[in-house]
């Protein structure tokens, strides 16, 4: 099949019985001309496919009838929908059939269900553009606006308003999935949170247990549990009405080996002290960018809802206490630093509306929107603060003269909060005692220069978490990794030392019954990669 011939076409009918006008599915084969940038569309440029088709879906209900031929034909199929995947999950070299559900990205109410769907293909500045403008309400989603629905909803995302108002997944009411059963018959299933639903569990798993384990996933069904009306403006939360925004940048130039200690650990010190669910500083986000010197900055950007009471106190408080004891001056941020652009008007808190904010710091850096750019990534989260010896590893490892490359980072981002309100059972997403978390990004542009960036990342991460086997295991100081920060490190020996698994990093104590969940609805294995839920023995 040859320029992306149509295998059907046809006009179906949508959640409130509109009749919408749809394309597809399409198949798009080596012999077209578009296949390239769909095999491109990973974030990570280390990670280019070459499946023998892409299938790109325009409605929900082309979803089921792809990945059943896929399975009778007994072809290896992989789904992608933002393309924000930091591993090669998606295109592994036996995959031969990747789904491609981004055009599946309408947000829309259902009566039906009374609450707001979101199709897998949408990305997060789509849903809150849609949500807010239209209702007035959100989904405490991430920062990213280029991130796709489908695996971050899967995996339990977070964002700036992580503290105020918990996970992504906190407020999802139900999930709608294209499953394959053990005689290999493709079936939509709707599973909700309800506690008679008999498909809870597949609720359940996608509270956090990750994407590409257990179906295709069409649909998001968000409410909030406890809510109480029958509108949509009734059944999720409110933003607020607009945020104070501040971005600062301490020169590395000036910044001395204990002032960069005194920064971290207070960054630390300042989540670990006021991580309550009731906490009135939980208006507060803020991500703190500890870039390679060659970079120039360090940066601390920061969110803070502007409607509550002594705002602006609350934000000076933090930023006092995150720079006590650091005698440098700082500064407008004038560069562009981990994931975020250069904001050098926040020097001084700014307030923005809600949406503008969001937009704003959403708006990718053009380091992570450079189409010929390597990548590698690893996570972290922290129940209490790092040690001294840890911070110096922290200064040491990005100061390190034979890399020339400001596109190394380790961010810490807020978290707690309304986060750990929630058991850690209750959802699939475990890591509920956490008070902030960690990202380890480094960005290159050179396959010459793979191993040379890659060694230094895994030096770097593997000297931090040394008494522990080179992983952050979950105890009372550290607590696993984020499985949307996925990491195949974890699974090696070599690399992980520990003797706790990956699966128990990404989901501790949740991972036995995220197998019996794939066990029920994937018996085939048929949705699988080389870090999905395993079935169990």
């Amino acid at each position: 099949m040859t320029q992306g011939t149509h295998d059907a076409a046809s006009s179906v009918l949508d959640g409130v019985g509109e009749v919408i006008a749809s394309f597809g599915p399409v198949t798009i084969t080596p012999d077209d001309q578009q296949y390239a940038d769909l095999v491109r569309r990973e974030l990570n440029q280390r990670f280019i496919g070459s499946p023998e088709a892409v299938r790109l879906v325009g409605h929900p209900s082309q979803v089921a009838p792809v990945v059943q031929q896929a399975v009778r034909e007994g072809k290896r199929l992989t789904v992608i929908s933002g393309g924000h995947c930091l591993e090669g999950f998606v295109f592994e070299p036996d995959v031969q059939v990747v789904l491609d559900v981004s055009r599946l990205n309408r947000v829309y109410y259902d009566h039906q269900l009374n609450a707001v769907a979101v199709e897998s293909g949408a990305t997060l500045m789509d849903v809150y553009d849609a949500l807010y403008k239209t209702w007035g309400v959100i989904i405490p989603a991430g920062i990213c606006n280029s991130v796709g629905m489908g695996g971050h909803v899967a995996g339990g995302g977070y964002g700036m308003l992580a503290r105020q108002h918990g996970l992504v997944v906190d407020h999802l009411f139900a999930v709608e999935v294209v499953v394959v059963d053990a005689a290999g018959r493709a079936r939509t299933v709707v599973a909700t949170r309800r506690e008679n639903d008999p498909n809870r569990d597949l609720w359940w798993a996608h509270t956090g247990g990750g994407g590409g384990n257990f179906g295709v996933v069409t649909r998001y069904l968000f409410r909030s549990p406890g809510a109480k009306g029958a509108q949509p403006s009734e059944i999720l939360p409110k933003p607020p009405a607009s945020v104070y925004v501040s971005a600062i940048g301490l020169p590395w130039s000036e910044v001395s080996r204990d002032e960069f200690r005194r920064l971290v650990r207070n960054f630390g010190a300042w989540h670990v002290a006021n991580s309550a669910p009731d906490s009135p500083t939980n208006i507060i986000g803020s991500e703190l960018a500890l870039t390679h010197v060659h970079d120039g900055f360090i940066g601390l950007i920061t969110q803070a809802d502007a409607t509550a009471p002594n705002a602006l106190g609350v934000l000076e408080d933090y930023l006092h206490a995150v720079l006590d004891g650091v005698d440098t001056q700082p500064q407008a941020l004038t560069r562009d630093i981990g994931e975020h652009r250069a904001m050098a008007a926040f020097e001084t808190p700014r307030e923005l509306p809600w949406l503008q904010a969001t937009r704003f710091i959403g708006t990718e850096n053009i380091s992570l929107n450079d189409p010929t750019l390597r990548a590698d990534y690893k996570s972290a989260y922290m129940r209490e603060n790092f040690t001294d010896a840890q911070i110096d590893l922290f200064h040491d490892f990005l100061t390190r003269p034979d890399l020339d490359n400001g596109d190394l980072s380790v961010t810490l981002s807020s978290y707690g909060g309304k986060v750990s309100a929630v058991d850690p059972a209750a959802t699939a997403q475990p890591h509920r005692g956490a008070r902030f978390q960690l990202l380890w990004m480094a960005l290159w542009g050179d396959a010459a220069d793979d191993d040379r960036h890659i060694g230094w990342l895994r030096e770097f991460y593997s000297a931090v978490f040394a008494d522990t086997g080179g992983v952050p295991v979950p105890n009372g100081v550290t607590d696993g990794c984020y499985v949307n920060y996925p990491d195949v490190d974890l699974g090696n020996p070599e690399h992980n030392r520990s003797g706790v698994p990956w699966h128990d990093l990404y989901y501790k104590d949740n991972y036995r019954r995220l197998q019996q969940v794939k066990k029920r609805y994937d018996p085939r294995n048929v949705f699988r990669h080389e870090q999905s839920i395993r079935l169990p023995s």
